[in-house]
This record gives C-alpha cells, structure tokens and sequence, in this order.
C-alpha cells in the first residue's frame, strides 16, 4: 500500500478513537454503565473478526497471551465504566482526561521496563502531564486544591478507574512491545472484554437497558469507531509513517475533549482547554526525551 495513503488511514484511527469518550457516555446513559458497555464491546469484537480476522493464538507467546488479555480487559472495562459512572457528562470529559496520562506513563514504562535510551526532558514532561490533569480536575479556576478534591471525592470510584486504567494501558504497551512479537491479539482481547461485561451484567444487579433511536445510533458509531479504528491503525503503523501517526496521537487529548464536547453538549471552559493542551505538550516532552 501507497504510504502516504496508510498513514492517512491510520490517522482516521486517531479520529475514530478520540469519539470513544462521548460515545461510550453517550450509550451508558441508556442501557447503563455495564450493560452498555456490553453491547459496545459486542459490536466492536464482530467488527474486529471482520476487519481484522481472529488471531492464530498457537502463535502467541505464553506471556503475551495472558498478561496481554488480562491487561487489555482490565483496561477497557476501566475506562468504559469510569465514563459510565461518572456523575455528569462534564465529569465523564474529565475522566476521559485523566485516562489521557497513558501517553507519558507508557513512555515511562518502556524507559523502566525495556530499556528505552532517554534524556531529563522526561521529568518535566512527566510533571507537565500530571499539572495538566491537576489543571482540568481544578474546575473553572485551574489549578485550586479545594476544587480537585471535590471533584475527586464527589465520585472517587470514576477517577480512581480512570487513573488506574491510565496505568494499565501503558503497562499493555510495554508488554506489547516486549512480548507481542508481531503478533496482534486485538479481536481475541476486544471478544474477552465484551464476555467479561457480559459476565458482570449478569452476576450483578443492573438498572434495565433502554433502547432509543439516537442510542442505537451512538452505539453502533460506537462499535465502528473501535472496531474499524484498531484495523486502521493497523494498516497505519505496518505500511504508512509511524513518526507521524506518533507525533499526532499525542494530539488525542485536545481532540478527544473536543468531540465529546460537541456530542454530549457539553460546553468546557477555558481552564479545561489550559489543561488539555498541558496533557499534550506533557506527552510530546516525554516522546522528545526519547529522541535525542
């Protein structure tokens, strides 16, 4: 494939993904925090056994298998159900945030966990990241201590899952990298995360789906927007630039807060988009630092 051609299609990924915060928010207002969470990873795993294919798991190391789908699972049911049970919609946005230090973390990750060469330009963009994060959760005057513990105490379970998925992600990443050895465990991974919602949904009590028009709607964007965004990034990061499709990722948290913005009407104020732009220049430090 032209690469010019897979880069542009791994960039669609990027757009795909950063719809992810207003779209789960969106479906978990009607068939609620798990259950939606269900249907959205249901759909997504059909897709990935279209788009991608169901991997020849034979092939995968021992290591990757399991710490690969259990770091995968954990962090997908984090971020479904911190957005879930988020008290607001603005809140949900928040939450999306903090999920966005994943960036800085994974980098820092690879430089504690594989070896990665880098320079003191991690510290800063480290401390940038997690300001910028302190900087949203500050509410409409920025960075104010009583404003980010209320928040934080006003829904303590939403930022803890969102703070851990951050976590969880960049540890899938390191692992990933160290193990995966070409192989992609994408479908296999999305399949468990919709069996291990469904489970939950099950086992627990739930409050009752209800299916409307503009939720089917969002779910199915939904379902596309994970599915056909992990078989774009594919295409994006075997054939087509991937210092680009990096550079621009590290945009995610800008245009993710942005989307979601204009899909749950939910209007940010000036101290968010302050925040968000932190989060940004916290994660391309971090990437700097690895490059020199």
């Amino acid at each position: 494939m032209d690469k010019k051609r897979a880069t542009l299609i791994g960039l669609v990924a990027i757009v795909l993904w950063s719809t992810m915060v207003g779209l789960i928010r969106g479906v978990s207002e009607g068939l609620g925090p798990v259950g939606g969470a269900a249907m959205i990873y249901t759909v997504s795993g059909l897709l990935c056994l279209v788009t991608i294919g169901f991997p020849d798991i034979k092939r995968f190391s021992p290591r990757y298998l399991i710490a690969g789908s259990i770091l995968f699972v954990s962090y997908e049911i984090c971020l479904a159900l911190s957005l879930g049970y988020a008290s607001t919609r603005h809140q949900a946005i928040e939450v999306g945030m903090v999920n966005y230090l994943w960036p800085s973390l994974t980098i820092v990750f690879a430089i504690l966990f594989n070896g990665q060469k880098s320079t003191l330009w991690i510290v800063p963009g480290l401390l940038l990241s997690l300001l910028g994060v302190a900087w949203v959760l500050g509410g409409e005057r920025g960075l104010h201590s009583d404003e980010i513990i209320s928040n934080i105490v006003s829904n303590p379970l939403s930022y803890a899952l969102a703070f851990a998925g951050a976590f969880i992600w960049a540890a899938y990443c390191t692992v990933t990298s160290k193990y995966a050895k070409g192989q992609n465990g994408i479908t296999l991974f999305v399949l468990l995360t919709a069996a291990s919602l469904w489970m939950k949904y099950l086992l627990s009590e739930q409050p009752e789906m209800v299916f409307s028009v503009p939720v089917v709607i969002k779910l199915l964007m939904c379902g596309v927007a994970l599915g056909f965004g992990y078989a774009s990034w594919n295409i994006g990061i075997l054939h087509g630039n991937v210092s680009v499709l990096a550079t621009v990722s590290y945009f995610t948290p800008v245009l993710s807060a942005a989307l979601a913005a204009i899909l749950l009407s939910a209007p940010l104020s000036f101290a968010f988009w302050q925040g968000a732009i932190m989060v940004c220049a916290g994660s391309l430090l971090c990437w700097y630092a690895t490059r020199r």
